[in-house]
């Protein structure tokens, strides 16, 4: 398997599809994204959604945000899911060298994200890259049903 990662610059129905396909298998709870909602993504100036794809076909996809704050400009990463059939691969992996990269060279001081306990070799991945747990409370509040 040869995995590229590239930034998502326009939708297409392979990438609706193929993010279509990911979804289920990042949370139970996530509606389909349709194509407007795929392009509101894509125009947003503080996401880069990546996209891994082996010959064409979505395998993996992470979001990055960088947004400055009075602290300095940080990043997050989010909704990261490798397909069932590429796990094990280093999809993910790339994912992750690609996205702190372009943090990197977007000037953010920190990347942060948060991982289930549960998903150990994810977890693993991110000590293995350099992440280190913070001893903090992640709180929500959710605004709509």
């Amino acid at each position: 398997m040869t995995v590229r990662v590239d930034v998502a610059q326009s939708s297409s129905p392979e990438l609706l599809a193929g993010l279509n396909g990911l979804l289920p298998q990042l949370s139970n709870s996530a509606r389909p994204l349709s194509s407007a909602d795929l392009d509101t993504l894509l125009a947003s100036g503080a996401i880069s959604l990546l996209v891994a794809s082996d010959d064409g076909h979505v395998v993996g996809t992470l979001t990055l945000a960088v947004f400055p704050l009075p602290t300095g400009l940080r990043a997050w990463i989010e909704d990261v899911v490798v397909d069932e059939g590429a796990r094990g691969i280093g999809v993910g992996e790339a994912l992750c060298v690609r996205a702190i990269e372009l943090a990197r060279n977007r000037g953010a001081k920190t990347i942060d994200l948060t991982s289930r306990p549960s998903r150990e070799s994810a977890n693993a991945l991110y000590v293995k890259l350099g992440f280190v747990v913070r001893e903090t409370n992640v709180y929500r509040f959710s605004v709509s049903d």
